[in-house]
């Protein structure tokens, strides 16, 4: 299915989805921070309908014209932990920074207001494997039977940044999981959402679920965990999902409020790097009215490298 929206007098958008439910290729349009605001809109509707969208052929972009693309859509924010090696907001994700991830998630959700929009460019992709999937959480929420739709809109989740890498990542050496552990918990965070969540643009329900989920509120940990197998298989039908295969100079850019990512950790010791802004999002509000609570810390420090944030403490998870 195709579809051109027009952007500018001579210019128009094609937009071509490449799943059912989600994901789209949109071309026509060469980013950076110069683009129109009728240009700008069409691919935030495009985002906002298909959840995940690639451009190709986008190898001019550098550092700073990803960062000023990004800024057309919000607000860039810092991770709340991980420091960026040269002080941007576009940083590295590669073999020894976060690139193997083999995790669904979606970025940061151990913090209230998490990224609303990645955004993720390849400089380096390896001659196989290294792909990354997302899923359409808002379909995954719309397919559940009514008993389960009315169970997980009564249910509130804990995340934390602090969960189990070693069980994550068996075969991950020790020394990588200590430096992990070491980085990636310097401030230890806890946040209670709902499990489904209002889309404040879209107004759709979504599910909030994914590898931070630490435990359901009220629930013993044996009953926690039977019931989150049970809501994020419906995210990983494979008709929610959309495969994606990286050639140099491809962009993704995804709507992290309703989706989940997985980085494919399938490429041996070939590198990958990629570079990702995140765009700063709001608090989620439940189906029931009741907006996501931070549980520890009592105070938010400043992002490790020293970018201020803002209170919301958004920003990009490294593993993609």
């Amino acid at each position: 299915m195709t579809s051109t929206a027009p952007v500018t007098k001579n210019t128009a958008l094609t937009i071509e989805k490449v799943g059912g439910r989600i994901g789209a290729v949109i071309s026509g349009v060469r980013l950076g921070g110069g683009l129109d605001e009728a240009t700008v809109a069409a691919i935030r509707a495009a985002v906002l309908e298909h959840k995940v969208v690639f451009f190709r052929d986008q190898q001019h972009l550098d550092a700073d014209e990803h960062e000023a693309f990004g800024r057309l859509l919000g607000e860039p924010v810092a991770h709340p932990t991980v420091p960026s090696v040269d002080g941007r907001y576009a940083f590295a994700v590669d073999n020894d920074h976060g690139g193997r991830a083999n995790q669904w998630h979606s970025d940061v959700t151990f913090v209230p207001a998490f990224p609303a929009f990645s955004i993720l460019r390849a400089e380096v992709v390896p001659p196989y494997g290294g792909n990354t999937l997302w899923a359409n959480t808002a379909a995954a929420y719309a397919g559940l039977p009514e008993p389960l739709r009315v169970l997980a809109e009564s249910l509130r989740g804990v995340h934390t940044n602090d969960y189990d890498y070693a069980a994550a990542r068996p075969e991950a050496p020790s020394a990588e999981l200590l430096r992990h552990r070491k980085v990636f918990t310097s401030t230890k965070f806890e946040t209670e959402h709902p499990v489904v969540r209002v889309h404040p643009e879209t107004g759709e329900r979504v599910l909030l679920l994914g590898n931070f989920l630490q435990k359901l509120a009220g629930l013993r940990s044996s009953d926690s965990r039977a019931v989150v197998g049970v809501l994020q298989s419906h995210v990983e039908r494979p008709e929610n999902t959309v495969r994606w295969q990286w050639r140099t100079g491809d962009v993704a850019l995804w709507d992290n409020r309703a989706t989940q990512h997985y980085g494919v950790d399938d490429s041996d010791d070939h590198e990958r790097t990629l570079r990702r802004v995140t765009i700063d999002g709001d608090v989620p509000v439940g189906a029931d009215g009741r907006r996501s609570l931070l549980l520890s810390p009592e105070s938010v420090p400043e992002p490790a490298h020293g970018i201020a944030s803002g209170a919301s403490t958004g920003g990009a998870l490294t593993e993609v």
